[in-house]
């Protein structure tokens, strides 16, 4: 091919390649094959020829005349890109390019510990691989090594050995150039240079006085403004590392690699379906690792998906438990069942309550099982704020609509505008995405009342909006504008408006954002924050809406589908809060619910009168806060205990597979138990049957109307008010992150941001405690004057002292009391 057509041609080993222009020889070199040992290239990484171990022989045409010349030197095949002509010879060809290699192994080697027995890293290190085929046999140093404390805590999960640290500079530039966290960096220089933390004893050119509180403070892994670092991302660069230099603190010392029996995986934090690999030994997962998805997550992972799996073995549930004389008992699956059956029997009405983080499986069960057994359309899988509105917008837009914006898309679109969503804390990778887009030139903008440290660092511009005035935004985004608005409206021609499941608690904004991203010419997705809830709209878990989209009288009127719903149209059920309400009022007999935290529910203590008023049936993984108003307890798998598929935000699936055999059922096997109880016929089982009946919904539906609102209205705000803005940080209390204390620690310190005119007027100072209450009580937290808008106040949802839905019982929008905190505020 001719360079013209963007490609070159050139000679590696005597095997002619053509490759795009711009390409690295280190790749044109894999293309064919051949493997140039490396430490410091990585794909997704730029170059940066650290460790010098990839050197090859160079030749290319020079001169007026073309001939072939030689490079003067050994040139790094992970920075030189490729040129017309170029002839490269490797280690396998060139005497001179393995002797540079086997030079540069002796001098990594100089100061290594060789300790690979004791090492994490041992059996799936390239540096001991390479040190075999690129290595002396013998060594010819006989000096003492280097050495330095250890280990060093980077951050709570984090460890660093400076001795087995190969300089190449990994860790640093993924910190610096994936997530923007640059919370490390090389130090000092020579035989003495080594990797840091930003701390002033540790990364200072000169020695510093030995200070007790910055060695204690290190422990926590401490930036150099005194608060400990925070970052979301920072377990990748155990991954990336070439040797064993970084460990987590939870793994060390545990297992040796090729003791571990691997499984590929979806990670079931959050909507990103974010690929893994889990690790086990003798039946206990040890470690989690990030799996090879360029469409997805690309080799990338939050810690929170990376450390967060010991949830999933706390406090579980091997066997069924019912109440008799108001205690909880084990009991046998079969009399279970039976007494199961009994409830369904004797029940009128019933309502059902899954949650959001099922597998399209499970999903699939519970609809069927609520339309078919139970004959209700009281099902909502939303254990969170929500609208009509909301279930308008995702029977319109979502539902059955396939695979949309895409994780390339949302990369390769000239600017995104992000609507009731933190791209960090409630999308995981999607931030990386972003990130890598804006270093591109991506433009990012935020509706929000606040600019994020996520947002920071993508660059992003704020369009400051009190929460609830979303909508009144988005609308005058859509018409002639000026200012930053109107950059923004003429940027999103062919980009895309990003809105979250915030956006329930603004009136009239998602029908906002449908019209500003038609008269914009946007694309426009929505991005839920937890695993299940694309499936769960697939699979039909919300009043009025059934498989793929259709209604429950369109899929009762098919006869293909016939036994996925109820045989006669059912009446339009109620949404989450209506049914709590009419269970507490003793309208609704049953509850059957799925994994839910009362904590996450908008009004957790209306929850709480429903499940004492009505009979509840729980299915759950662990003995939570439900145990104390349930009747019976069937207990279910965790997703390394079971296959299925989740749906992530694109509309991709992302099955997986099982990773440990259990005894314990899924969801969507403990339904199927209840059904065949009751006598009723479905096909909720097995996971093919689940896939074959979504293969067979129509491609086309009707689409129903969206009934928009009238936008919110700011409120009237008295002396000492302010309209509270709340979402959920990363790493919280989330059940999820149940027995990872290290990963908790890392969270920043929850804190309550006001605007310094907002701060005024309360009459408070930075780090003082502010008191936020509602009628139904209070939170106290330490105040952080923020650039924000005017007349708000910012609280994490559900962090540590700050669990806003349990102590307020309010959302984003609501109208809340400021005023001096004097004592910790005890939640309702």
């Amino acid at each position: 091919m001719s360079e013209q057509a963007g490609q070159v041609t050139l000679t590696i080993d005597g095997t002619e390649v053509s490759v795009p222009k711009g390409t690295l020889i280190i790749r044109a070199a894999e293309q064919i094959g051949i493997m140039i040992p490396r430490f410091c290239d990585h794909p997704l990484l730029k170059p940066v020829a650290a460790c010098r171990q990839c050197l090859v022989e160079v030749a290319a045409p020079a001169g007026p005349d073309g001939e072939l010349r030689p490079f003067p030197k050994p040139q790094p095949a992970c920075a030189v890109a490729v040129s017309p002509g170029m002839v490269v010879s490797t280690q396998q060809t060139s005497e001179v390019a393995a002797k540079a290699q086997e030079a540069v192994m002796e001098l990594v080697l100089l100061n290594h510990p060789l300790d690979c027995p004791v090492c994490d890293k041992g059996g799936e290190c390239p540096l001991q691989n390479q040190a075999f085929t690129a290595g002396r046999p013998v060594s010819r140093f006989v000096e003492t090594k280097n050495t330095f404390p250890k280990p060093l805590a980077l951050t709570p999960q984090i460890l660093l050995d400076r001795e087995r640290c190969v300089l190449c500079q990994r860790c640093t530039r993924f910190a610096a150039q994936i997530p923007g966290d640059p919370f490390i960096a090389l130090q000092k220089r020579g035989s003495h240079q080594q990797i840091g933390r930003f701390d002033p004893a540790v990364l200072g050119t000169t020695p510093q006085p030995a200070d007790p509180d910055l060695e204690a403070a290190a422990t926590l892994g401490m930036a150099v403004n005194g608060e400990p670092f925070a970052g979301n991302y920072a377990g990748n660069v155990i991954q990336i590392c070439p040797v064993g230099a970084m460990t987590s603190k939870g793994y060390q010392f545990r297992s040796r690699p090729f003791d571990l029996v691997s499984v590929d995986s979806v990670a079931e934090h959050d909507a990103s379906g974010a690929a893994i690999r889990v690790d086990y030994r003798r039946g206990v997962v040890l470690r989690r690792l990030s799996g090879n998805d360029p469409a997805v997550n690309q080799e990338w992972i939050t810690d929170k998906d990376r450390f967060g799996f010991k949830w999933q073995t706390l406090d579980r549930l091997n066997s069924p438990l019912a109440r008799q004389d108001g205690q909880l008992v084990p009991i046998a699956w079969p009399e279970a069942v039976a007494k199961v059956g009994q409830i369904i029997e004797q029940s009128e009405s019933f309502g059902v309550l899954p949650g959001g983080r099922l597998t399209l499986e499970d999903a699939f069960a519970y609809g069927v099982f609520a339309r078919k057994v139970l004959q209700t359309d009281n099902v909502d899988f939303r254990a969170r704020p929500h609208s009509e509105e909301e279930a308008q917008f995702l029977a319109k837009v979502v539902a059955g609509s396939g695979l949309g914006v895409t994780f390339e898309a949302l990369g390769a679109a000239p600017a995104v505008l992000l609507v009731g969503f933190e791209a960090e804390d409630e999308g995981g990778v999607v931030f990386l995405r972003l990130r890598e887009a804006a270093d591109r030139g991506q433009k990012v903008y935020s509706i929000a009342p606040l600019a994020s440290r996520g947002l920071k660092r993508l660059g992003g511009q704020l369009i400051g909006a009190a929460p609830g005035l979303e909508a009144e935004v988005l609308d005058s985004l859509a018409q002639e504008s000026e200012g930053l608005a109107g950059e923004a409206a003429a940027a999103l021609d062919g980009g895309v408006i990003v809105v979250g499941e915030r956006l329930a608690s603004s009136p009239g904004a998602y029908g906002a954002a449908l019209a500003a991203a038609d008269r914009l010419g946007a694309k426009l997705v929505w991005i839920p924050r937890r695993a299940g809830e694309r499936a769960a709209i697939e699979a039909g878990l919300l009043p009025g809406l059934s498989l793929g989209g259709l209604s429950p009288a369109a899929l009762a009127a098919d006869a293909t589908l016939k036994l996925y719903g109820s045989a006669e149209p059912l009446a339009k059920g109620k949404d989450l809060t209506g049914i709590l309400q009419a269970a507490a009022a003793g309208q609704i007999d049953t509850l059957v619910v799925g994994g839910l935290e009362l904590s996450d529910l908008p009004d957790p203590a209306l929850a709480k009168r429903a499940f004492e008023a009505a009979t509840v049936v729980a299915l759950q993984v662990q003995g939570t806060e439900m145990a104390e108003y349930a009747d019976v307890i069937l207990p279910v798998a965790p997703t390394h205990e079971k296959a299925g598929t989740f749906i992530n935000w694109e509309g991709r699936l992302r099955p997986f597979g099982q990773v440990l055999v259990s005894a314990v059922p899924s969801d969507a096997k403990v339904l199927q138990r209840l059904a065949d109880q009751v006598g009723v016929i479905t096909q909720i089982g097995p996971v093919a049957t689940v896939h074959q009946v979504m293969a067979l919904l129509p491609a086309a539906i009707d689409r129903p109307t969206l009934d928009r609102p009238a936008n919110h209205q700011a409120p009237a705000l008295s002396a000492g008010q302010a309209v509270l803005s709340t979402w959920h940080w990363l790493v919280d209390d989330a059940a999820g992150l149940a027995g990872e204390d290290q990963v908790a620690v890392s969270a920043p310190e929850p804190v309550a941001r006001l605007s310094a005119a907002t701060a005024a007027a309360v009459g408070i100072n930075q780090g003082q405690s502010l008191r936020v209450a509602s009628q139904f009580g209070g939170i106290t937290l330490p105040v952080k004057i923020t650039d924000m808008v005017d007349h708000v106040v910012h609280l994490p949802t559900k962090s540590p002292g700050s669990h806003v839905n349990q102590a307020l019982a309010v959302t984003s929008g609501a109208v809340v009391q400021l005023g001096l905190g004097r004592a910790k505020e005890v939640e309702r």
